[in-house]
């Protein structure tokens, strides 16, 4: 592997040119298909399995036409106090709105509240449903306007109006602002840690060449895969964070070796042959992680991970090729001002060993200071740093998984006020109704059986009202709804749906007919609890392949198990955090948070899947130096010491752009984004902070040369690939070579 990516890294640095050109090519090729291509648009969200899948399929099949994709936009009107939306000119103005959307050209009808019976038993609220001839990414914005030049003609008259629905939606993906806010973070620590213009912006220029290339691509495919805008904004922030991190560890490694002598290609191999190597596992490790989110079973999430996992193969590409390449344009530029002033005073160019040779007097720094702390407090270090997590990872314990909608949203957006009002005159339940599909096919009285079936439902404790059911061409499927009394996201609604359910055979039995729950509200539960089902599944696969990839790595059988160990402990102190903010409410105004509730259903999965390929990125960076300075025969402590010493500082600045690219995300709109960016951004601090930087190495220093054992029959069954670069003999010092997996021998 290591010698691979070294011809490599010398055939780049080379070959600059042309690997500037094809880049480019790549990058406008994509970009001028994304320019005709339809773009991301929010899908129809769909999971096989779930019973209200499986009744809105039935609904599909048994009403022909009835369940279009067409968009809707509900118009929400109430009255000033004292009066209600029936009486003179309020009225009046309630039906002017109605006919002016009604003249759209691409408005299919118009629910009239007088007619359609949406007004509230107190007369002071009342609602227009407005449904389109076309799907909601189809929806324009003149559309949007028409909606609005109606909401403002009755408000003229004096009535309180708001707006909601698919249509409403202008749609989601990259707004730019995360996007800067992510960028500018990196500049400043970029710069402050290379102390170089040109080494801090040649990642993030490749970063952003890597991210635009993904963005295209994601944009030329959604169409014709169906691609969401969430999918956009997924790949946009991993894209960015782990596109300047890898680009760091090249560019990095690139100056470590010009100290030590080198010449600018020499160097660029050896960069790209040591720290390429750990990319390319850490970037293997992640692609699993989110490739792994197919094992769930939702076609969403499987195209989000996916989506995901290509921008992470494209980083990956780009710091293996096109940053040495660019290195070639500026060999010198990228070095720290004391290397080129030195450079230029003529100073010794002898090369160094890459790891230093036992005995060798080594440089101290901050990371070597902190790793000699840990050393000589490695039980203290380690308690310290287990049940800090521990304590943060309690809340968990009360998780509530849901799908937040309108009720989400900050008050200051008309669909959150909509939301309020149909709440304030409809009841709490009235967002969230559950839709009951009866199979009558079977029965000799459909009519009566669905009639059984409803009241039955009806007179069940938390229903507040049954609509009248509607029934299909045939007559032999029937849908209605019911109303609950509590919000959708509210436990008491869970518990509701969980209650029908469990009566069903005995409703069935006397109604001699079949029915399914479904609505928008059943869904959303269905879905929380496929997805905690999932769970153990999706550890134990994504788990088990990295911790084999970690075990050809380090040909170590207790590193890679520590390092899922870790990797728990982060993810679950992250989810508490996330539970405290989202959930509980816990300094919610600092992050934006107006509305607490249930944390999103793909939140936790989407979290370790996430969370499990950057935990082993830094895994794989760090310790990898460890083992580079063990197997050239440094003792396991100094191996520890040297790790950091290497490592530590490029290793902090990596997880602060994480943390600034995720923390920039915060402030999003969409309610899953603002989640993962809270999410990702806790679980990096917790990970690179605590658990790289302070539990690794204090379960090292216990473990001793144990840490590296393998057993001798495994280590002949693995391959060897060469991380760490001891296949390149420039890279060796002259002396004896520690081979973890046996005892001290010579050089051959």
């Amino acid at each position: 592997m290591a010698t691979f990516l070294y011809r490599l890294g010398l055939g780049a640095f080379r070959r600059r040119r042309l690997v500037v050109l094809v880049w480019l090519g790549v990058l406008a090729a994509v970009a001028v298909g994304a320019a005709g291509a339809r773009g991301p648009s929010d899908e129809e969200f769909s999971m096989p399995g779930i019973e209200s899948q499986k009744a809105f399929d039935l609904m599909e099949e048994r009403f022909p036409g009835a369940a279009a994709d067409g968009a809707t936009a509900r118009i929400v009107f109430v009255a000033p106090d004292g009066r209600q939306v029936g009486t003179g000119d309020l009225r009046k103005a309630v039906v002017n709105a109605v006919d002016t959307l009604g003249g759209g050209p691409r408005v299919a009808a118009v629910a009239d509240p007088f007619e359609s019976q949406a007004v509230s038993k107190d007369g002071t609220t009342a609602y227009a449903t407005v449904t389109y001839k076309v799907e909601s990414a189809d929806v324009t914005d003149a559309d949007r306007a028409a909606v609005d030049k109606a909401a403002n003609q009755a408000r003229a008259a004096g009535l309180t109006v708001e707006t909601g629905g698919s249509a409403m939606d202008g749609g989601g993906g990259p707004g730019g602002v995360a996007e800067i806010v992510g960028l500018s973070a990196a500049a400043v620590v970029l710069l402050i840690t290379f102390g170089s213009l040109a080494a801090a912006g040649l990642p993030l220029l490749t970063a952003i060449v890597g991210v635009a290339v993904s963005l295209f691509t994601v944009v030329l495919l959604a169409g014709p895969l169906g691609l969401s805008s969430d999918t956009l904004t997924l790949g946009t922030m991993l894209g960015l964070a782990v596109g300047i991190d890898y680009a760091l560890f090249v560019v990095s490694r690139y100056r470590e070796e010009r100290e030590r002598g080198r010449p600018p290609q020499e160097a660029a191999g050896v960069a790209v042959g040591t720290a390429g190597s750990a990319v390319v596992f850490a970037g293997i490790t992640v692609m699993i992680a989110l490739a792994g989110l197919s094992v769930v079973g939702i076609p969403t999430l499987t195209k989000m991970g996916l989506a995901a996992a290509g921008a992470i193969a494209v980083a990956v590409l780009v710091a293996l090729t096109l940053v040495p390449a660019l290195l070639g344009y500026w060999p010198d530029a990228v070095l720290a001002r004391r290397t080129r002033k030195a450079r230029a005073r003529g100073a010794d160019r002898t090369v160094l060993p890459s790891g230093g040779a036992p005995g060798t007097r080594t440089r101290v720094n901050l990371g070597t200071r902190w790793a000699g702390f840990v050393l000589r407090r490695p039980v203290a270090v380690l308690i310290l740093g287990v049940v800090g997590l521990v304590a943060l990872a309690v809340p968990v314990a009360s998780l509530r998984l849901g799908m937040p909608g309108d009720e989400a949203k900050s008050t200051a957006t008309t669909e959150r006020r909509a939301y309020d009002a149909l709440a304030a005159g409809f009841g709490p339940g009235f967002n969230g109704p559950l839709t009951i599909v009866v199979d009558a096919r079977g029965s000799a009285d459909p009519h009566a059986a669905v009639r059984a079936v409803g009241d039955r439902i009806g007179g069940t404790a938390g229903i507040v009202s049954v609509s009248q059911a509607r029934f299909n061409q045939v007559g032999d499927t029937a849908v209605f709804r019911a109303t609950p009394s509590s919000s959708p996201t509210d436990q008491r609604t869970k518990d509701l749906v969980e209650a029908i359910r469990r009566d069903r055979p005995a409703v069935e039995k006397q109604a001699s007919a079949t029915f399914e729950v479904t609505g928008t509200t059943a869904l959303n539960i269905d879905v929380a609890a496929k997805v905690q089902a999932a769970l153990v599944p999706y550890l134990a696969v994504v788990g088990g392949l990295a911790v084999v990839l970690l075990l050809l790595v380090f040909r170590s059988l207790l590193v890679p198990i520590k390092a899922a160990l870790g990797f728990v402990l982060s993810v679950l102190a992250a989810l508490g955090v996330l539970v405290l903010v989202f959930q509980e409410g816990h300094a919610a105004d600092l992050f934006g948070v107006e509305q607490t509730g249930p944390i999103m259903s793909l939140m936790p999965i989407f979290m370790m899947g996430i969370v499990f390929g950057l935990a082993m990125d830094y895994e794989v960076f760090l310790v990898s130096r460890m083992r580079e300075a063990y197997t050239r025969g440094e003792g396991a402590e100094q191996a520890v010491v040297s790790g950091f010493r290497h490592s530590a500082r490029v290793v902090t600045a990596a997880a602060l752009i994480m943390i600034a690219v995720f923390s920039g995300f915060i402030g999003e709109q969409g309610g899953l984004i603002k989640m993962l960016g809270f999410g990702l951004a806790a679980a990096v601090l917790f990970d690179a902070f605590v658990v790289r930087m302070a539990i690794v190495p204090a379960v090292l220093a216990l473990l001793g040369d144990r840490a590296w054992w393998l057993p001798s029959r495994l280590g002949r069954v693995l391959p060897r690939v060469d991380v760490e670069g001891s296949a390149l003999g420039h890279a060796r010092p002259a002396g004896p070579d520690r081979d973890p997996d046996g005892p001290v021998r010579a050089h051959r």
